[in-house]
């Protein structure tokens, strides 16, 4: 009942507030082809190929010594981990939804990366957050944005998932015989193709329903945006209410998680399971935040 009340207002508003929707939707588009398709389609293809030519386990071996001995995790467990923090949004999804497809990890070991691993990337918060935002001291929050998640997962890892891998499992992984360059080529600018339009009919839609807050109630409108779309949101903010903005970029909006869930679609990864630890990272980031704001 309450989403066939939102999607009819929409449709209202949409009829009646051409101009108004005309400019979201633009907006919308407009963030998904200046950003995201610059900053994750190049990330998309690459990873899918080395995915699909069974190279994850050589791309991770810089870091996999240290992962291992945090986390105690296989060479594809570290890979993801390093990818999901490298470029964000929602490629820590993404590429464990694929190794998990590929039959690289186990469902558990998948289940435990997307508690932590699907982030907002240093790219993005180096070149658009930290100016936004007038961070001088960037570094405190730099260490809140990515060093918190890290700290969860391993907590994570050394109490509900503490006997949760199956060694066995993790060190055959990759003993089927990977396909060729070309082939690999072909798959992975597919489904990358594929998964970056939909991430463009998530951000529109969800700029779209902007549209609500905007004439509903128009007093609070700013602040309700970034909870439907990230970016938008935080550009209507111009910069003020720091440890807010800094709260909402670890939550990552509504539409962040339906493109997780997009990302995950057809596996046995649970999206209420990623909300549930993304809330807990959200208070606990928030409560950091805060303290870090007073403090500096």
């Amino acid at each position: 009942m309450f989403f066939s009340i939102l999607f009819l207002l929409l449709t209202f508003f949409i009829l009646t507030q051409a101009e108004t929707s005309l400019y979201y939707a633009f907006y919308g588009f407009s963030l998904w082809y200046n950003k995201m398709i610059p900053s994750l389609l190049p990330f998309m293809i690459i990873t899918g190929i080395l995915v699909r030519m069974n190279l994850t386990e050589c791309f991770a071996n810089l870091l996999h010594p240290l992962f291992k001995r945090i986390y105690g995790c296989s060479k594809n467990v570290s890979y993801a981990i390093l990818i999901g923090f490298l470029c964000g949004f929602p490629m820590g999804a993404k590429v464990t939804a694929e190794l998990l497809r590929n039959n690289k990890i186990t469902e558990q070991e998948g289940r435990f990366l997307l508690c932590f691993c699907n982030n907002i990337g240093p790219v993005y918060f180096c070149s658009f957050v930290i100016p936004l935002l007038h961070l001088t001291k960037p570094v405190p929050y730099l260490l809140g944005m990515y060093g918190i998640p890290l700290l969860y997962g391993f907590t994570l890892r050394h109490t509900l998932y503490k006997h949760s891998f199956s060694h066995k499992t993790k060190t055959n992984v990759n003993t089927e015989k990977s396909i060729d360059l070309l082939s690999a080529i072909d798959e992975s600018v597919h489904t990358s193709i594929q998964s970056i339009l939909m991430l463009c009919g998530y951000m529109i839609l969800f700029n779209l329903i902007n549209i609500l807050p905007h004439f509903i109630t128009p007093d609070i409108h700013k602040f309700i945006s970034p909870f439907l779309e990230i970016t938008g949101g935080l550009s209507l903010l111009q910069g003020s209410y720091v440890p807010f903005c800094m709260t909402l970029l670890t939550f990552g909006g509504l539409s962040c998680i339906a493109q997780t869930n997009s990302m995950i679609y057809e596996t046995n990864l649970s999206i209420k399971n990623y909300i549930f630890h993304k809330c807990i990272l959200t208070l606990i980031s928030g409560l950091y935040y805060y303290l870090i704001f007073s403090l500096f």
